[in-house]
């Protein structure tokens, strides 16, 4: 009977630790961007296991003539630290890829790294807020080598 106990306890707590399935989720988000305050929008694609996760990011930020800001066209690929949480989820994030800066007749590619973070608030079943906030480092010989963002986008999880 002792032994049975023990093995029910064993197999209860097994069942209770093992992973959770993988989730993903696809994001579209629309914010501001600097040096120069302009208007940034994009897709987030991603899956995430537990804590770790990938996502894929393209985001585009306006030209602005007035302030001397480039448009920028971003293509990330980026690894995430998150909560294991679903109402409220804190992730934080760190990725690198391509870039794409134009600014009248001149234009750059190359690649750029990020880093940042942000939150995931449940809104209704698979519904979720992100608020998100980035600075993007840019190699080679772009205008502007720094660019923060923040955006805020509605997030559906699958």
């Amino acid at each position: 009977m002792k032994r049975a106990c023990v093995i029910s306890v064993f197999a209860a707590l097994l069942l209770g630790l093992r992973p959770s399935p993988a989730a993903a989720d696809i994001t579209a988000f629309f914010g501001v961007s600097s040096p120069s305050t302009r208007t940034t929008q994009g897709v987030a694609i991603g899956i995430g296991l537990i804590i770790v996760g990938f996502e894929f990011e393209y985001g585009k930020m306006k030209q602005d003539d007035a302030g001397g800001a480039p448009e920028l066209t971003t293509g990330m690929g980026n690894l995430i630290l998150m909560t294991p949480t679903h109402k409220v989820q804190l992730y934080g994030t760190t990725g690198g890829g391509a870039y794409h800066e134009l600014y009248r007749s001149r234009g750059t590619t190359n690649f750029g790294t990020n880093i940042g973070g942000g939150v995931k608030l449940a809104l209704a079943g698979p519904l979720r807020l992100r608020l998100d906030y980035r600075t993007f480092r840019l190699s080679g010989d772009p205008i502007v080598k720094r660019v923060q963002r923040f955006y805020g986008g509605v997030s559906l999880s699958f």
